[in-house]
C-alpha cells in the first residue's frame, strides 16, 4: 500500500509496551508514506554514546526518562515532522503524555502479553526484563508492567490498533486508514 505524504496531515507517534510492534510497524509506515522515521530509544543511545541498557544501568531510569521528555520538547520546538517510535515507558510520565499529543497523531499498538513474552523472550537487550529466569517469569513482568501501564497508552492514544496476529505491514495499513 502506497499513501502520498500529502494524505497524511500529522506526524505519526507509535507508543506501546516494548515488543509491541513499534519498530517494525515505523518501518512499514515509512515505506507506505516516505516520511521519515525517528526511533527515541536509538536517538537517546546515540546522543549518550552508550546504549538504552548502559544509560539504565549507569544513570537510572530517572535520567532516561528525563531524556526522552527533553527529546519530545526539542521535536515540538524544531518543528520535526515524521514517524516516531517511541519508548515503550514514554507515555507514563505524566509530563510526556500531553507532548506527545501535541507533536502528532499518536497511536497505541496494542499487544497482548503473550505476543510480547514470545517476541522478546530471547531479547537480551531489554533493561526492564534482565535477569528473569524463565518465560513464566517474564510473562509475569509483562503482565504486571502492562496492567500499570496500559491506562497511560489509552489515556494518551488518539487512535488503538491491536496488533496481535498481523504483520506490520498490516498494521501500518490499519493506521494509514484510520489517519484518513
Amino acid at each position: 500500500m502506497q499513501t502520498n505524504k500529502s494524505e497524511v496531515t500529522k506526524n505519526i507517534i507509535l507508543i506501546g509496551y516494548m515488543g509491541s510492534g513499534k519498530t517494525s510497524v515505523s518501518a512499514a509506515l515509512k515505506k507506505a508514506t516516505g516520511l521519515t522515521f525517528l526511533d527515541t530509544d536509538e536517538e537517546i543511545a546515540r546522543r549518550a554514546g552508550k546504549a538504552v541498557s548502559a544509560i539504565f544501568a549507569e544513570d537510572g531510569e530517572a535520567a532516561f526518562r528525563a531524556m526522552e521528555t527533553d527529546l519530545l520538547k526539542e521535536l515540538i520546538e524544531t518543528g520535526w515532522t515524521g514517524i516516531l517510535s517511541t519508548g515503550g515507558g514514554m507515555p507514563v510520565r505524566e509530563e510526556n503524555r500531553p507532548l506527545l499529543q501535541e507533536l502528532g497523531t499518536v497511536v497505541y499498538l496494542q499487544t497482548g502479553a503473550e505476543t510480547i513474552c514470545d517476541r522478546l523472550i530471547g531479547d537480551t537487550t531489554r533493561p526492564l526484563l534482565a535477569g528473569l529466569p524463565n518465560y513464566e517469569a517474564k510473562l509475569a513482568k509483562i503482565e504486571g508492567m502492562l496492567k500499570i501501564r496500559e491506562p497511560f497508552y489509552i489515556e494518551t492514544a488518539h487512535i488503538s490498533v491491536q496488533t496481535d496476529g498481523l504483520l506490520p505491514e498490516n498494521i501500518a495499513k490499519k493506521i494509514l486508514e484510520a489517519l484518513k
